[in-house]
């Protein structure tokens, strides 16, 4: 396991590998202003034992890829994406990320993968399955929805994500550990897990705007629900019933959308990915990804 890069028009992205080239490989994709270490090592190893080659990437304008120097109106955005007035003009979409992960699949000669996404990254690997669904042998959605107005962030969550940005890594430190209380898993997640995992983050690079301009392309790219019918894919939505971030009602939509999706909901788990439930977590994306064939 070590760092990557590889330069795709017009990002380079960062990325590592765990396990076997040879073995079916499974894309891993991370939410808003998520990093790559924010898919848990843990985790990896524990999907690398289970027979994938696994590829975790920082998506653009997080981690070490590369990050835009555009700026974004958000609150202009959530007025247009509520249907009021006003068009803003965004550095990408959806589909721009989308291209991302199958421009590193060429990099990594990888013909077709398991998609496994949580939050932003469910939308990424939605988009993905239906704008290059040759490239996709599975798709699981995670703590995801189809659109940026199906569900609703309880107020403390939407304050809790509208926040300030931190000025220091210690305030990052303890603000995510704050927000944990909020969306977390309830008496799972672990402080001084959350502490490290920012630490490590924000020497790696810490960019308030460029999850503002993730958040852009999510409002911007309006909901998949009606195109999601015509996804003819192996399809896995994950959602726990504690998620006030995308409350489980964004999975059961996408769950909806998809013909013949299966729909499991985790009781507890709130909008994270706490080592108690890697077990559960892996033992459904492995089960799913053996009924696909490559």
């Amino acid at each position: 396991m070590a760092e990557a890069f590889v330069e795709l028009d017009p990002v380079t992205l960062c990325y590592e590998t765990f396990g076997d080239p040879a073995d079916p490989t499974l894309l891993l994709i991370m939410g808003l202003g998520g990093q790559l270490i924010d898919w848990p090592d843990g985790m990896c190893e524990l999907f690398a034992a289970r027979g994938f080659h696994v590829v975790r990437y920082d998506n653009r304008d997080v981690g070490l890829s590369t990050h835009l120097p555009d700026s974004v109106d958000v609150l202009g955005l959530f007025q247009s994406a509520l249907g009021q007035d006003g068009h803003i003009v965004v550095p990408y979409l959806l589909s721009d990320m989308a291209r991302d992960a199958v421009g590193l699949l060429d990099h990594l000669g990888v013909e077709q993968a398991h998609l496994v996404g949580v939050s932003l990254g469910g939308m990424i690997a939605q988009t993905a399955a239906l704008e290059h669904p040759d490239r996709v042998a599975s798709l699981t959605s995670i703590m995801s929805t189809p659109g940026p107005t199906i569900v609703s962030p309880t107020p403390e969550a939407l304050t809790a994500l509208l926040s300030p940005p931190a000025p220091d890594v210690g305030q990052a430190q303890e603000r995510a550990i704050e927000r944990a209380k909020v969306w977390g898993s309830p008496g799972l997640y672990d402080d001084d897990e959350i502490r490290d995992r920012v630490r490590r983050a924000w020497g790696r690079h810490y960019d308030p705007m460029g999850t503002a301009r993730q958040f852009a392309a999510i409002l911007a790219s309006g909901d998949r629900s009606g195109a999601l019918g015509g996804l003819a894919l192996p399809t896995l939505v994950i959602h726990g019933t504690a998620d006030t971030l995308i409350p489980q009602g964004g999975g059961e939509a996408t769950a909806a959308a998809v013909p013949d999706a299966k729909l499991l909901l985790i009781e507890g788990m709130g909008h994270d990915l706490p080592e108690p439930l890697w077990e559960q977590l892996v033992g459904a994306v492995t089960e799913h990804a053996s009924r696909a064939f490559l």
